[in-house]
């Protein structure tokens, strides 16, 4: 894409639900603040900038994003903008729009939405054409919470309706707005100042773009997904929980298409990055985090808890082995019940 692309992320919220002291978006999936996994799709899709609206927390945000930018592979540049109070995301948005350059696109993503993919953000952004407002919908059977996409008769985008302010004839419609949008910089710009508060909430709804631009004459386009994880927000322990279920299974599956064998998807998890090489095969509740790498023919027994190590080819771990941070060279027996700690060093056929 030869257009500049700059992205907000919003971070602000408390998170009251999670009853934690750490930021809800610094809280952990998949053994990464589920931040990480929002700029890490933002470095995918090669934005020019991103910006993160911080709020409660922020200098702890503020840190994080520092820390990201300087990771191999993380976003070009990393910005914050300071909400306070909150007020909305309409207003949120506002704090961050100066920050960002007129002449690209602008994508707004959520700090607590971390499972969106860089293909189907490519989808959105491809949707707006360059010129219009794209939103990302998603039909749900149990759409309580969400704002409701209101369309006319020719199909067309008409508003988004929030579930505070919907009627019970808008409440009963199933397609929703997953908070996703994407827009022309200059047109976002153009927009934001419209927004008012005059709402149930007397907040400033960043959905409101839809129809302050419907009025102006400019198409609305809203891509749908059926994929639900791709937009799940997290607001509590629970739906923590329930994501990072989904998040190991959707690593678990990328695996397998690869060629690992786990003997149950279901009872695999993966805090970090694993590579693999061929015919290598895990065993049932085995967990690995930081950077971990086995090469061909390793066999990983049951139970194994293996962190920031290297496995060469054809090495059997046995069940309920705990490895960190340690090398094993080829063909060597580990286990059952070992304990190899940092900076252990085995060579070939131990």
């Amino acid at each position: 894409m030869n257009t500049p692309l700059d992205i907000i992320v919003l971070a602000a919220g408390k998170g009251t639900r999670m009853k934690s002291r750490l930021p809800k978006v610094l809280q952990k999936l998949a053994g990464q603040p589920m931040l990480g996994h929002v700029l890490r799709t933002a470095a995918q899709l090669g934005a020019r900038r991103t910006v993160v609206v911080t709020g409660h927390g922020a200098e702890q945000v503020q840190a994080f994003c520092a820390s990201q930018a300087q990771q191999p592979g993380g976003v070009q540049e990393c910005l914050t903008a300071l909400q306070q109070p909150q007020l909305g995301t309409g207003h949120a948005v506002q704090q961050a729009a100066p920050l960002i350059g007129d002449d690209g696109m602008a994508l707004i993503l959520f700090g607590d939405v971390p499972l969106i993919e860089a293909a189907l953000l490519r989808d959105l952004i491809r949707a707006s054409g360059g010129r219009n407002l794209a939103l990302l919908s998603i039909e749900l059977p149990e759409p309580f919470g969400y704002g409701r996409v209101l369309r006319a008769e020719d199909g067309s985008v008409r508003a988004i309706v929030e579930q505070k302010d919907a009627t019970p004839e808008q409440q009963a419609i199933t397609e929703c707005y997953s908070g996703i949008m994407a827009a022309p910089a200059a047109l976002l710009k153009q927009l934001l100042p419209l927004l008012t508060d005059d709402n149930a909430q007397r907040e400033f709804y960043l959905t409101d773009l839809v129809r302050h631009a419907v009025r102006q004459g400019r198409p609305v386009i809203a891509l749908t997904t059926h994929d639900a994880a791709q937009v799940a927000g997290v607001n509590s322990p629970e739906q923590l929980a329930a994501l990072e279920r989904q998040a190991q299974q959707r690593q678990a599956r990328q695996l397998m298409q690869a060629g690992v064998r786990l003997a149950d998807p279901a009872r695999f998890d993966l805090r970090g990055q694993l590579t693999c090489g061929q015919d290598v095969e895990i065993d049932i509740g085995c967990l690995f985090e930081g950077q971990v790498t086995l090469g061909d023919d390793v066999h990983i027994g049951a139970h194994c808890v293996i962190a920031n190590a290297h496995i060469e080819t054809g090495a059997r771990i046995h069940p309920y082995t705990h490895i960190d941070g340690a090398r094993i060279g080829p063909g060597a027996l580990i286990g059952p019940y070992a304990r190899l700690r940092p900076g252990a060093d085995l060579g070939a056929q131990v």
